[in-house]
């Protein structure tokens, strides 16, 4: 059994449309707290060994300039890395997220608050490089609603959300209906973002509902 309203209602989502070194993009964040240190998460979050526990393997060089590979997902490039040091209680990573033939880019923040993190994730997509007819399908929530499948295995192995689920079950986990409910919550949560970005809410309703199918096969 996995808490899944409770990891649902643990997550801040926002989508917005910007422009970033002259180029229309899409940006996507997601922001949870965990009930660990910021040493404890920044080593979840980097390190080869744990990456897998909640994650995907994990193969490569972890390191600035270093390029890496997740099984089966997107690969890139560590673009930037600043570890927490003692009495900043911050941290952050930026690297390139390479799937299908694309470039996009993600960074993940840590603000420590005492034995606490605050994690947030952003993920930037030039608008240019997103196929019309995939944005018009389902909207930010074909990449968000797999960020919050993410958070959702980050949480349990932190501790944050009551529950058992290993990374290997994830995909027979979307079948039943307790992954069915955290699928159809983490959807409609995104097409409460991208309505909220400006979007009509009967086009944002639509997307989230094919985004669930999609990630289901309802």
């Amino acid at each position: 059994m996995v808490d899944v309203l409770s990891q649902l209602g643990a997550v801040t989502r926002e989508f917005r449309n910007d422009e970033v070194d002259g180029e229309p993009s899409h940006i996507q964040t997601l922001e949870q707290t965990y009930p660990s240190p910021i040493d404890d998460v920044w080593d979840a979050v980097t390190s080869a060994e744990r990456i897998p526990r909640w994650f995907l393997p994990i193969s490569g060089d972890l390191v600035l300039g270093g390029r890496y590979q997740l099984e089966g997902n997107a690969g890139g490039e560590v673009l930037e890395c600043e570890p927490p040091t003692e009495g900043s209680g911050a941290a952050r990573y930026r690297v390139t997220w390479e799937y299908a033939g694309g470039v996009t880019w993600l960074t993940v923040r840590l603000h420590g608050e005492g034995e606490r993190t605050r994690l947030v994730l952003e993920h930037l997509a030039r608008a240019a490089d997103v196929p019309a007819e995939m944005w018009e399908a389902f909207g930010p929530g074909a990449t968000g609603v797999g960020w919050d499948s993410g958070l959702l295995g980050l949480g349990l192995h932190l501790g944050a959300t009551d529950g058992k689920l290993a990374p290997g079950e994830a995909a027979a986990w979307g079948a039943t209906d307790e992954g069915k409910q955290f699928y159809r919550g983490a959807a409609d949560a995104w097409g409460a973002a991208h309505a909220a970005s400006g979007v009509d809410a009967d086009v944002a309703q639509r997307a989230a509902d094919a985004t669930y199918g999609a990630y289901t096969g309802a």
